[in-house]
């Protein structure tokens, strides 16, 4: 399984990837919606699954989902973010991310929401 991650916070991206590696996922970290967009426009075929932040520099998160969503392209997306409040879960899901998770977060429901998105 090949993920892309796009976190801008280098120690959580670290833990992220690390515990993915574990489980066997292949994942290129990336830490901006637009060198993220680069990766997806090019290589969106490769990838099984995406996990996006919402707050991230140069294209946000959100604006990453609508983008894709666009763009007629059905990726998974789980949108992990600090953003807690109903009315964001709404705008996140609105905005085409299958799955919200807000951060802080165990790594075990992380894995969890990521099989039941290759489902």
């Amino acid at each position: 399984m090949r993920v892309l991650l796009v976190e801008d916070e280098p120690d959580l991206g670290q833990a992220i990837k690390r515990t993915l590696n574990l489980e066997k996922y292949v994942v290129d970290w990336v830490l901006d919606g637009n060198e993220a967009w680069d990766y997806l426009e090019n290589q969106w075929t490769q990838y099984t699954l995406a996990i996006i932040d919402w707050m991230l520099p140069g294209l946000s998160g959100l604006e990453l989902c609508k983008r894709l969503r666009s763009h007629n392209n059905s990726l998974p997306v789980l949108m992990l973010t600090a953003k807690d409040r109903m009315e964001d879960k709404v705008a996140g899901l609105d905005a085409g991310a299958d799955d919200y998770l807000v951060k802080p977060f165990g790594m075990a429901e992380l894995l969890a929401r990521l099989r039941a998105l290759q489902r």
